[in-house]
């Protein structure tokens, strides 16, 4: 089936830009000698993992959901960072997860029993604790996406473990970043050696976390294979892993909408699409930021410009303005891109407004409708 033969709306994810992105990845990983697995928390839309298997099989979670799509999809290591965990989550998590590491002193303190019980009756299959860190270096603008905020409630500092670390861990795990570059990520890593760097004999394992966008264009890509082979040159008895989200799915798939409205008020027109940011799209509310529309163009006199309006009952669901070289009408189809990544893990059914189809195409070009999501679906969420 051809993607113009298709009901609007629907999300397209491209089989040949998840394979470019794949190849990058696993090129990084290859020529800096270092481990890249990959974080559901961008991405868990498993009917595309085939292709994923291919190139990387370890996963990275952060739920008990997470931990079991990451066996039963991907098969290999698990590595899992929980704020908290609890006694009642504590078992499944230790018997699911390669790696787990604890946010904090308390934490590890309370269920490290449950860990060496875990590893002395399974020595074929023992997980391995880590400790996430704070190296309190900040990057990012966007606080809501800031690990490293004033305040934050992820990780400890070095000042909280003092002269040692905690008996009984074996990793070391920090995240500062957020679709950042390799630059940014060599500001952290310096934090983090400064404050850390005294531990890391006493571990094995160093986890760098996600936010590295290493397949966005103009990304400096042997300026990160340099760092990540100078930092193991430094320590070469560590095994480091990185977890990108976004770079595994960046540009790899579009939201495809239809305008079913036009409407004015006080000089300003709103073209309302047949899905919502809301609902469909919001990261664009949160950042926020507004994405690129296939065929839009640069504004200019006498060009008509649009907000597009959600088809929500949220009076702030709307983004805009975008330019087209003609007046919009009833009925044009509206190629939203790059909305894959952090964009299907977070949608909702606020207002019961169909949901966007699940649309995969191959190489070939051969679309399919992976998933149609009908009232049912909306009804048992509620059940």
């Amino acid at each position: 089936m051809e993607a113009s033969q298709l009901s609007t709306p629907y999300y397209i994810v491209y089989e040949d830009r998840i394979r470019r992105n794949l190849e990058l990845i696993t090129s990084v990983a290859r020529d800096a000698g270092i481990e890249i697995i990959m974080a559901f928390k961008a991405n868990a839309l498993w009917r595309t993992f085939p292709v994923v298997r291919e190139y990387v099989r370890d996963s990275t979670a952060s739920s008990l959901n997470e931990m079991r799509l990451g066996n039963e999809e991907l098969g290999g290591e698990v590595h899992t960072y929980c704020p908290a965990y609890t006694p009642d989550t504590i078992g499944e998590f230790i018997a699911g997860s390669t790696h787990l590491t604890f946010n904090s002193i308390s934490q590890w303190e309370r269920f490290r029993k449950d860990v060496e019980e875990y590893n002395a009756s399974h020595p074929e299959r023992r997980v391995s604790p880590g400790l996430r860190v704070n190296p309190m270096c900040s990057v990012i603008d966007t606080d809501i996406y800031n690990p490293a905020v004033p305040g934050s409630r992820f990780g400890v500092t070095a000042e909280q473990i003092g002269d040692r670390l905690p008996d009984g861990i074996e990793g070391l795990h920090f995240h500062a970043l957020c679709e950042s570059s390799s630059y940014d990520l060599e500001k952290v890593l310096a934090a983090f050696e400064e404050q850390f760097g005294r531990y890391l004999p006493q571990v094995g394992w160093v986890n760098m976390g996600g936010g590295h966008l290493m397949t966005r264009e103009g990304y400096d890509t042997a300026h990160l294979v340099a760092l990540l082979r100078g930092f193991k040159e430094r320590y070469p008895w560590l095994r480091v892993i990185l977890e990108p989200g976004s770079a595994f799915m960046w540009r790899t798939g579009d939201l495809v909408t239809s305008v079913v409205d036009v409407v004015e008020n006080q000089g300003v027109k709103t073209a309302i699409i047949d899905a919502s940011f809301a609902c469909h799209m919001p990261d664009c509310l949160e950042m926020p930021y507004k994405p690129a529309i296939t065929g839009s163009v640069q504004p200019a006199e006498g060009l008509p410009s649009y907000r597009l309006g959600g088809n929500s009952c949220l009076s702030g669901d709307f983004v805009g303005d975008w330019t087209f070289a003609r007046p919009l009408r009833i009925g044009d189809r509206l190629t939203l891109e790059d909305m894959n990544h952090y964009t299907t893990v977070k949608t909702t059914m606020f207002n019961g407004i169909q949901h966007p189809d699940m649309v995969w195409c191959d190489s070939a070009g051969e679309c399919t409708v992976l998933r149609h999501f009908t009232y049912e679906d909306y009804k048992s969420r509620m059940d």
